[in-house]
């Protein structure tokens, strides 16, 4: 088990420097100067170099992608050049929205999908297990963000149960935030929730075929009860490695969402800074989130060894 460990963080290691080498170079060559963006058309030539001078930009490439990769191992991200704040306090204001509501999200998703997928593979040739995956395909080819002004339609404004949009704050109370971070949450749920489903039916599927789930039930055990103990254990590896994937794109992927209830999160920072030509936002946000992308898979390779014992002893 040690061994596999060491052998995921080197490979964590090297991920996030290639990574970090990988995004500082696209967000370098992208076309245009910040100071002259920031500074407007009609900038004189000796103000735009006094504030490139300013902002830093003036070093060779290898300098400044040794001083912000050391910044940020350090704890500083930099100085955004377009609020000017430290982009970690950009990040600290918004990680208490994206978090909770990818959290939220994914929450909603796995306690929606893995009943489904488990009935619909106990099911399987049936009107049910035929119902519950078209019902999956339309929750995949429903555009998240036009289920998600529906639901605003629906629940916020003919039945105002939830508010239309906007983020009181975790001072307003937990209820009150988690509230306002439902509407959201549920968009964002539905689609990875068919998706889950299906990935569990057709583990599980897959899983029901072996030979000891069939030893299982000739020992008298019932379809549900094979499923339960012995058919879930070794479903959930697929199932795992999707629901990792599914958090990464929920911290890093709701821009849209993030835009139609009007919530201040990461996705939208990383939007405004491309925008805005903020160069040192876009690079620091990214590579954050990058490091959780590939956090998460670290620690869905550790549940991989806890769920299969074969990976703890491998060699």
């Amino acid at each position: 088990m040690l061994r596999y460990v060491i052998t995921r963080l080197v490979s964590l290691g090297l991920s996030l420097v290639a990574a970090s080498l990988v995004i500082f170079a696209v967000v370098e060559i992208i076309p245009g100067d910040p100071a002259a963006f920031m500074l407007g058309l009609n900038a004189s030539e000796d103000t735009v170099a006094a504030l490139r001078e300013e902002l830093g930009l003036t070093g060779t490439l290898g300098a400044r992608y040794f001083d912000w990769v050391s910044g940020m191992l350090s704890g500083d991200f930099g100085t955004s050049y377009t609020y000017r704040v430290p982009v970690a306090d950009l990040v600290a204001a918004r990680l208490w929205i994206s978090i909770p509501l990818a959290f939220y999200a994914l929450l909603l998703s796995v306690l929606l999908a893995l009943p489904i997928g488990m009935v619909a593979a106990a099911r399987r040739g049936r009107m049910f297990d035929y119902g519950i995956m078209g019902l999956t395909q339309l929750g995949i080819a429903v555009p998240n963000f036009w289920f998600a002004m529906l639901l605003v339609v629906l629940l916020a404004i003919t039945l105002p149960i939830f508010p239309a949009g906007g983020f009181p704050g975790w001072d307003a109370g937990a209820f009150a935030a988690l509230k306002a971070l439902t509407l959201p949450a549920v968009a964002l749920a539905l689609p990875q929730a068919s998706i889950l489903a299906r990935v569990m039916r057709s583990a599980l599927i897959e899983t029901l075929g072996q030979d000891y789930i069939r030893t299982a039930r000739a020992k008298g055990l019932s379809e549900g009860q094979a499923i339960r103990r012995h058919g879930m254990r070794n479903a959930m590896i697929p199932v795992l490695t999707i629901v990792g994937l599914q958090f990464s794109f929920l911290l890093a992927g709701a821009i849209i969402i993030e835009k139609v209830f009007f919530l201040p999160g990461l996705g939208l920072l990383i939007f405004q800074g491309i925008t805005q030509r903020d160069l040192v936002v876009v690079e620091s946000v990214v590579m954050l989130l990058v490091f959780a992308v590939i956090l998460v898979t670290f620690l869905v390779d550790l549940a991989y060894a806890l769920v299969d014992p074969r990976l703890r002893h491998s060699r």
